[in-house]
């Protein structure tokens, strides 16, 4: 039996991905961790996800080269940039830990100059990057500081798990019920689960919510779901817009098609809450049915905003509150997200300090049904 994920009160979480270690430049949001930790805990949040460079702790050399995932996006950094995951790792979590935040481990397994993570050939080798890093943070004393371990962001998506294709990120995303993803998943979780059998563990999903009752996740201690209304298809609200997000990561240009997006949501607002409201249904119906409790840390209005001309953070504060407050309905979230907009690089959201207290304030006041 996997271990459950608990609280006694739902916790807001915010995503710091890979921001936290590839935006220490001044002006980059995280140059002062402990100046961006306190401005959590202000806002009322009690875990951060990173993303813990598992392939590279397990390499085990002192720095790597990280190149950009895109240059567009404020998540990360734009231009090639070295890093330190070993060390740095273990500061930023013993400094989340003073300051009273649990940390959520995950990994979007950024490529650097040698591209370490193709060298992960089998689930066996995916579950020693994490034995490794679990047992790194261990031997630190900060394995309590964890709460949760998310082997892979939105697995199996080509994107963040090239490994498991050899088309590599242009393959097709294996089918989350075909037996193949399901050695993978399986396999990996189950090698962790025997070394930390207390540590509740999942992989993250974004895509594939439709065959949700034909997928397996009894190996899992929770559903780590990211939800966002862009998502619905009927109608597609970036198709309505012209929003090309694969070629939006370096095409300067599909931020200018973005500026048009808070007119088509305030055309039909009902229209694309419906949308939202949907899609967390359909969360907590799989929650309720694997008997599993629903974390979501990346969510709720449009996947891609930043602050720039025309681009109006109003809109995307109204839906992200909407979709809390219908998640929070359900009772089945044991952790959520405002948005995937709450770091400090994204100032148009992070700067409203009481938006953010509204909102962390209802999460603590629903107890989970889980």
């Amino acid at each position: 039996m996997p271990a459950l994920l608990s609280t006694p009160h739902s916790l807001a979480i915010a995503m710091w991905d890979f921001s936290w270690l590839e935006r220490r430049w001044e002006g980059g949001g995280y140059e002062d961790w402990s100046a961006a930790l306190d401005g959590l805990v202000a806002r009322g949040y009690d875990v951060v996800r990173i993303d813990a460079y598992p392939h590279l702790i397990w390499d085990g050399a002192e720095r790597y080269t990280l190149k950009p995932v895109w240059d567009q996006h404020p998540w990360g950094s734009p231009h090639p940039i070295d890093v330190d995951p070993s060390s740095d790792l273990l500061e930023f979590i013993a400094l989340a830990r003073e300051k009273g935040l649990l940390v959520s481990l995950s990994s979007w397994y950024r490529e650097d100059s040698a591209d370490v993570r193709r060298r992960l050939r089998t689930p066996e080798d995916l579950a020693s990057v994490w034995l490794a890093t679990l047992a790194h943070i261990e031997s630190a004393g900060l394995l309590d500081a964890v709460w949760f371990v998310d082997l892979g962001n939105e697995w199996p998506q080509p994107m963040w798990a090239p490994f498991l294709y050899q088309q590599g990120d242009d393959a097709a995303s294996l089918d989350r019920t075909s037996a193949e993803y399901q050695r993978w998943t399986d396999t990996a979780l189950g090698i962790v689960a025997a070394r930390y059998p207390a540590m509740p563990l999942c992989f993250s999903f974004i895509d594939q919510m439709d065959t949700w009752a034909r997928q397996d996740v009894s190996a899992f201690g929770l559903l780590e779901l990211h939800i966002w209304m862009v998502q619905g298809e009927d109608p597609s609200f970036y198709e309505s817009l012209g929003y090309d997000i694969v070629a939006a990561s370096f095409d300067p240009d599909q931020y200018q098609v973005l500026t048009a997006a808070p007119a088509l949501y305030r055309s039909d607002p009902e229209l694309w809450r419906k949308q939202l409201d949907a899609a967390i249904d359909r969360a907590a119906q799989w929650s309720k049915a694997a008997s599993l409790p629903l974390v979501t840390t990346e969510s709720w209005a449009t996947i891609c905003w930043k602050d720039g001309e025309g681009l109006d953070w109003e809109w995307v504060k109204e839906l992200c509150e909407h979709g809390v407050r219908r998640a929070l309905e359900t009772g089945r979230w044991a952790a959520l997200s405002t948005s995937n907009f709450c770091g400090p690089q994204f100032r148009g959201m992070w700067d409203d300090t009481e938006w953010h207290q509204a909102l962390t304030r209802a999460i603590h006041s629903v107890t989970p049904e889980i």
